[in-house]
């Protein structure tokens, strides 16, 4: 195998990992949302990033059945759907179940361990048990090869896209918009946020639905590079809370260097291991790191 071999595999596999990255980063801005900003435990949260895939599903079954002429153009507004849909299930969550649960961890654990087994027999009853897939625009399946032995698939492009504008957006709203201000004077201080006339409970039901609606792209992201199943979203909630644990869990900028990390960690270790022995390294020099910085990369400074 020649050097420009290597250089290229070493290209395709970090490229690979940038892939996991992007789905790992959304799932875990949706999850530092809730579980940093507001200390909820949501075990739920990969069953909200199934409904974002399912709702590709569908809304690509639908459009290819009545309006095939369609299917060119239907992925960015399934895109919206998935988040509407994610966040209308979320806010429901929440003023159902979550809100009478606060201050309480373990209860809360619970229920949306319960709550994530509930969503998931109802995608087997009225979907069905099998895995799915959408019909993708064309313009989302091929490769971009700009050299001679390097091919970057440019579903992985549109995806990495994505999630940079998510991003972006959720830092936006968290510094600069009304809601983050909310939110950030209901992080510092709960008491005095209500003093001064914050509606902490209506601040946190919106919060959690915002995050379930993240996690809502992130499944729709999922679409264009994996299959969807009732479990899918469970397969990835573990490494969502490590993503947001080993960031700090109330830091956004720790949420992207870690998926980063472990991303690349993964799936260059994956390309030289099987996929299970890439796991366990990752894994063990996350608990290894954690050891020495319990806070977290980027721990932030919250006045109790």
């Amino acid at each position: 195998m020649t050097v420009s071999e290597i250089i290229n595999i070493t290209m395709m596999q970090g490229f690979a990992g940038l892939s996991l990255f992007a789905v790992l980063l959304l799932m875990g801005l949706g999850l530092a949302i809730i579980f940093g900003q507001m200390g909820v435990i949501n075990l739920a949260h990969g069953e909200f990033m199934t409904i974002g895939a399912y709702t590709i599903y569908m809304v690509s079954t639908f459009v290819e059945a009545r309006f095939p002429g369609f299917v060119a153009y239907y992925f960015p507004f399934a895109i919206l759907l998935a988040f509407v849909l994610a966040f209308a299930v979320g806010w429901l969550a929440e003023w159902a179940l979550i809100r009478h649960l606060y201050k309480r961890p373990l209860d809360t654990l619970l229920a949306t361990w319960g709550l994530s087994l509930g969503m998931q027999q109802c995608f087997r009853t009225f979907i069905g048990p099998k895995e799915v897939s959408p019909a993708l625009p064309e313009w989302l399946l091929g490769s971009w090869s700009p050299q001679e032995g390097l091919d970057i698939p440019i579903n992985g492009m549109f995806v990495m896209g994505l999630t940079l504008l998510v991003t972006v957006c959720v830092m936006l709203a968290l510094y600069k918009s009304r809601w983050g201000l909310r939110v950030r004077a209901s992080v510092s201080n709960r008491m005095m946020a209500n003093a001064i006339g914050i509606n902490t409970s209506r601040t946190d039901r919106l919060t959690f639905a915002i995050g379930c609606g993240i996690a809502g792209i992130a499944g729709a992201a999922f679409t264009t590079i994996g299959s969807t199943g009732p479990t899918s979203g469970s397969l990835y909630i573990v490494d969502a809370f490590l993503v947001v644990t080993f960031g700090g869990a109330a830091s956004l900028l720790g949420t992207v260097a870690s998926a980063f990390g472990i991303a690349q960690t993964q799936s260059i270790a994956e390309f030289f291991l099987t996929g299970s022995m890439a796991k366990v390294l990752t894994l063990s020099l996350i608990v290894l790191i954690l050891m020495i910085r319990p806070q977290g990369l980027f721990a932030s400074k919250v006045r109790r």
